[in-house]
């Protein structure tokens, strides 16, 4: 009897030293009006000695503030520092400037955060696209769904009617700019 009862408390015990050891504590932050992502994944790590991802690469440049306003919008982040490899076709600023007046304000709307969010990704491919890769008649398939034509007009390389203007090589893939906003 002894022994059942030792037997009882000690598996009481662990029970209770598992329960305890399993609570999440609560969170006592204050209320904060940042999106939710910013508890999860890799969009928010950083540091000083590693090459950039494909995020950290739309931050940094002066000619991506609107793209990079436009994924944070969308709480795309977590999307864009997975390990890829990805290529993304990164719209500058003046890109965003050709679409009509009160556009980008529109899509900006927390409303509208669906549509940019696919908007965002159909600028995204899986897999690593070089300027070697993109040849004529190349059909490159986005993370939408849709496949998009390469074309070589005057010497430049087009992707969906959009040149490209330049190639930056990313820890998780290749970003090209490009001067339209791919719109389906």
């Amino acid at each position: 009897m002894n022994c059942i009862n030792l037997r009882t408390l000690t598996v009481l015990l662990l029970a209770s030293m598992l329960m305890i050891s399993c609570q999440v504590a609560p969170n006592t932050s204050s209320a904060s009006s940042e999106p939710a992502f910013t508890d999860q994944g890799q969009a928010k790590v950083s540091d000083d000695v590693s090459d950039p991802n494909i995020l950290q690469i739309a931050q940094s440049s002066a000619d991506h503030t609107t793209l990079a306003t436009a994924i944070e919008a969308a709480e795309a982040q977590n999307i864009l520092v997975n390990q890829g490899p990805l290529t993304v076709f990164a719209p500058n600023n003046a890109a965003f400037d050709k679409l009509p007046a009160g556009t980008v304000e529109d899509l900006l709307k927390p409303e509208n955060k669906s549509t940019l969010a696919k908007i965002i990704t159909s600028h995204a491919s899986p897999g690593t696209f070089t300027m070697e890769r993109l040849t004529p008649n190349t059909k490159i398939y986005l993370a939408t769904g849709q496949y998009v034509d390469v074309e070589i007009k005057e010497g430049a390389t087009y992707v969906n009617g959009a040149r490209i203007l330049g190639t930056v090589e990313a820890t998780n893939g290749i970003v090209h700019v490009i001067d339209q906003v791919f719109l389906f």
